[in-house]
C-alpha cells in the first residue's frame, strides 16, 4: 500500500500521520504538498525520509524534482521523457496516458471509485475498467481513488493491481496506524495469495 499525503486533510500534523501510518505497516509514501515553497517541501521530505528509511520504506516525491532523493511520481502531463532516477512513477487515468509510458517503473490508475481527493477526472473506472486498463499497461499498476476499505483493496488486487494508493483513508483517520494496519493486512494477504509482491 502506498500513502499519498495531503496536510489539509490530515487530522494531525502531517509528519505524525505519516509516522503512524508507517507504524501501521506502510512502507511507501508519496509526498505531495505541491503548493508549498520548495524550501518547505525539502524540509518536509527531510523529516519524512528517516521515518521511512528506519522501516525499510521509500519516500517518493510528487513532481519532477526529487528534493534531494531518488524517487519521483510524475503527473500524466509530463515531463517526457521521465528523469533517470532509482524509482519513477506516473499518474494515469486512461489508455492514452498509459500508452505514453516509456521508462517509468509503475503507474497509478485513478479514480477507481468516487473520491473526494480526485475530483475532476471523469467518472470512476470501477474494477472492470481498472482491470481492462491494467491489461494494457506496460508497467505494474497501483489502483488509486476511493480505496478506503479492505473490501475495495481486495477488489483492486483481484482486478490485477499490484497494490493500492490511499490518501483520505489515512489522512482523515482518527488513528492512522490502525487504519494503515487494517488496509495493509488485507493488501498483503491478498497479494500473497495471488503470488504478487506488493
Amino acid at each position: 500500500m502506498v500513502v499519498l499525503t495531503d496536510r489539509r486533510q490530515a487530522r494531525r500534523d502531517l509528519v505524525e500521520v505519516v509516522a503512524a501510518a508507517v507504524a501501521g505497516g506502510v512502507r511507501w509514501v508519496v509526498l505531495r504538498e505541491r503548493d508549498l515553497p520548495r524550501a518547505e517541501r525539502v524540509a518536509l521530505a527531510a523529516q519524512l525520509r528517516p521515518i521511512l528509511a528506519e522501516a525499510g520504506g521509500t519516500l517518493v516525491v510528487a513532481g519532477p524534482d526529487p528534493l534531494g532523493g531518488d524517487a519521483v511520481h510524475l503527473p500524466a502531463a509530463g515531463p517526457y521523457p521521465p528523469p533517470r532516477l532509482r524509482l519513477v512513477g506516473r499518474s494515469c487515468h486512461d489508455a492514452a496516458e498509459l500508452a505514453r509510458l516509456t521508462t517509468e517503473d509503475y503507474a497509478t490508475l485513478s479514480p477507481v471509485y468516487p473520491s473526494r481527493s480526485k475530483p475532476g477526472y471523469g467518472p470512476p473506472l470501477g474494477t472492470e475498467g481498472l482491470a481492462g486498463l491494467i491489461r494494457r499497461s506496460p508497467v505494474p499498476v497501483l489502483a488509486l481513488g476511493g480505496v478506503q476499505t479492505p473490501q475495495r483493496v481486495r477488489a483492486c488486487l483481484r482486478a490485477g493491481a499490484v497494490g493500492v494508493g490511499v490518501l483520505g483513508a489515512i489522512m482523515r483517520a482518527a488513528d492512522p496506524a490502525e487504519a494503515a494496519a487494517a488496509l495493509t493486512t488485507h493488501a498483503t494477504t491478498t497479494s500473497e495469495r495471488q503470488g504478487r509482491p506488493l
